[in-house]
């Protein structure tokens, strides 16, 4: 079972009673998308020495938190938007309440996955606990969601890039430092790998955030699968407004080739995840 399938298989069953949740979670679970997070847990399990196999729960699990942040983030009370990976948003589909509701329960089923059974047969206890602090840690306040309460703060305000820095390591490179950190955890990697393997995701992380904010400016809906312009809209400060777009290339280019030198920490092949990391640096959606 791929990791792919495994997701689904985590689930509920979906019953008369509860079938319109389950069906959100579903909905936004199986929409696409890069799969950038889950791909890291199983890419930095197997640089580690780790099985794929076993770091597949708690690929799934990030996962699982960031759709649930995507479908919060779409939200009218939030960014309101109309169009997520080429597809309405769920609070379009299934109205704001069981959006919400969705939400919620992929972020509560991530931690039922982290601790599942399956997890801590493969894993252990002592991994699987490990592994669910980081996730809530980087997902909540002090990360993901501090992040967000940045951004929306920063509405219709001129800040600095020093506080766009801050808000995007939050926002963006928390959940992305997340999932490398619990494929290096299910692999029992060393605390020295740990730390590379977290510096690596903020550097492609903040990249990641400076390349979004290019292609709202130089690409098209169609491309996307998204709106664009939307930060415009907003009066958000961007990297771009703040320091166009030649300066942004040179930063995010800069910020990938110093996630590529933290993989001298590892002895094994790290071609996958340097490619992987300029890949990220110049995509065009």
């Amino acid at each position: 079972m791929n990791w792919e399938q495994a997701l689904l298989s985590y689930l509920p069953e979906k019953t008369e009673e509860i079938a319109t949740v389950i069906s959100s979670m579903e909905y936004s679970l199986t929409a696409g998308g890069k799969r950038i997070r889950p791909m890291l847990t199983l890419a930095f399990a197997k640089l580690c020495g780790g099985s794929e196999e076993a770091a597949v729960p708690f690929a799934c699990a990030v996962e699982m938190i960031h759709t649930y942040s995507l479908i919060h983030d779409d939200l009218p009370c939030m960014d309101n938007d109309d169009l997520r990976r080429g597809k309405p948003t769920n609070h379009k589909v299934f109205g704001e309440a069981a959006a919400l509701l969705g939400g919620d329960g992929l972020l509560t089923l991530a931690f039922e996955t982290v601790l599942s059974e399956r997890a801590v047969q493969y894993n252990g206890y002592e991994k699987c606990v490990r592994a669910g602090r980081i996730l809530a840690e980087y997902a909540g306040a002090v990360g993901m969601i501090g992040g967000q309460v940045i951004d929306l703060e920063s509405e219709g305000r001129q800040v600095s890039v020093e506080r766009l820095r801050v808000m995007d390591e939050k926002k963006t490179g928390a959940l992305i430092a997340a999932a490398c950190i619990l494929g290096c955890i299910s692999a029992g990697a060393d605390e020295a790998q740990i730390q590379a393997a977290r510096e690596y995701a903020m550097h492609i992380g903040t990249a990641f955030q400076i390349v979004d904010d290019m292609l709202d400016v130089t690409s098209d809906t169609a491309t996307l699968g998204k709106p664009v312009g939307s930060d415009e809209e907003n009066k958000k400060s961007t990297y771009v407004s703040l320091l166009g777009l030649e300066e942004c290339q040179k930063i995010s280019r800069a910020l990938t080739d110093k996630a590529v030198a933290c993989l001298k920490q590892f002895d094994g092949d790290t071609d996958e995840l340097v490619q992987f990391a300029y890949q990220l640096c110049e995509r065009k959606k």
